[in-house]
């Protein structure tokens, strides 16, 4: 995949209309991976944006952050119903590709160090893209231009070729589903501090207490390991079977491994590495008032590869 510099100078595109396109790079890529759940995917569609945006004829386009938006969203929906005819022979469960952010010194972590913004670091956790994966492309793709980049209907209703009152019914049934779901609010950081370290405590010292208080009753543990590595042939549910996974089986599976704190998808998390490689990447979910209601292990060795930090919004 070619970087931006590269994408520039191949394609002989003017400083003026590149610097347009730089601008809009972070806005469209967050577009992307959230309507596609794959940071690699959503780099191709930007990549496909930047070149028809190098030929188009600039002079006839008014408004280039509205059609930079509408080519992108087009791409993705093309991108995006490949994606699911694959995903259904996929082995075992699918969670999102994580994106990855720098985590500052831990003297200067606040509230406000998580993610982008309140808003776009919500938008951004792995509940949030697993929710959205229950919606239509469509209704996704409305549902994101709306409600996280606050985009008129108008120019919604021109990306997915529609009438804007089709966009606005797509937009109410995808809010339907987003607030029955409660996976779009933001958990405090001290809340997520404290349960990453009494989830570390668990596996590393057996001291399993702190943790089961802090789950929710009917918490799920997912494991993607794509077919490519083992990993948990089923979804466990239920505290009783999650704790005992996490307190028996996570201390021999993880044994000599090392932790490392980063912030995935707009909140924080764990890198596992062993031998200098990252083996496995551990985010979780909440809910309203805090509990955990979700640990998501990312085994898969492909999705991990790319790992790095990302401008996104």
């Amino acid at each position: 995949m070619m970087h931006s510099d590269a994408m520039t100078k191949d394609l002989s595109i003017e400083p003026a209309a590149a610097a347009v396109f730089e601008e809009a790079r972070p806005r469209l890529l967050g577009l992307a991976y959230r309507i596609l759940g794959s940071l690699a995917d959503a780099e191709d569609a930007v990549q496909d944006t930047f070149v028809k945006w190098a030929d188009a004829e600039r002079a006839d386009i008014d408004t280039p952050a509205a059609w930079l938006t509408t080519v992108c969203t087009r791409r993705c929906l093309d991108l995006l119903r490949a994606a699911q005819r694959t995903r259904v022979s996929y082995v075992g469960a699918w969670l999102p590709e994580p994106v990855q952010t720098a985590l500052p010194p831990e003297s200067a972590i606040g509230e406000g160090d998580v993610g982008e913004g309140p808003e776009l670091a919500a938008s951004l956790t792995t509940a949030f893209l697993l929710m959205l994966e229950r919606l239509t492309p469509k209704e996704r793709a409305a549902f994101l231009l709306r409600e996280v980049f606050d985009r008129p209907y108008g120019e919604i209703a021109a990306a997915l070729d529609l009438k804007e009152a089709a966009c606005r019914k797509l937009v109410s049934r995808a809010k339907d589903h987003v607030e029955q779901a409660q996976v779009r609010h933001r958990t405090p950081a001290e809340r997520q501090d404290r349960l990453l370290a009494a989830f570390r405590a668990a596996v590393e010292e057996g001291a399993t207490g702190p943790l089961a208080a802090l789950l929710a009753d009917d918490i799920r543990l997912s494991a993607d390991g794509g077919g490519k590595v083992p990993a948990l042939g089923r979804v466990l549910q239920g505290r009783d079977a999650v704790m005992h996974f996490v307190g028996r089986a996570l201390p021999r599976l993880w044994a000599g491994q090392d932790w490392r704190p980063v912030i995935l998808n707009g909140t924080r998390a764990f890198l596992m590495e062993q031998d200098g490689r990252t083996v496995a990447a551990v985010t979780f979910a909440y809910d309203p008032e805090g509990r955990a209601t979700g640990i998501f292990v990312l085994r898969n060795p492909e999705k991990l590869a790319a790992l790095r930090p990302v401008t996104i919004q």
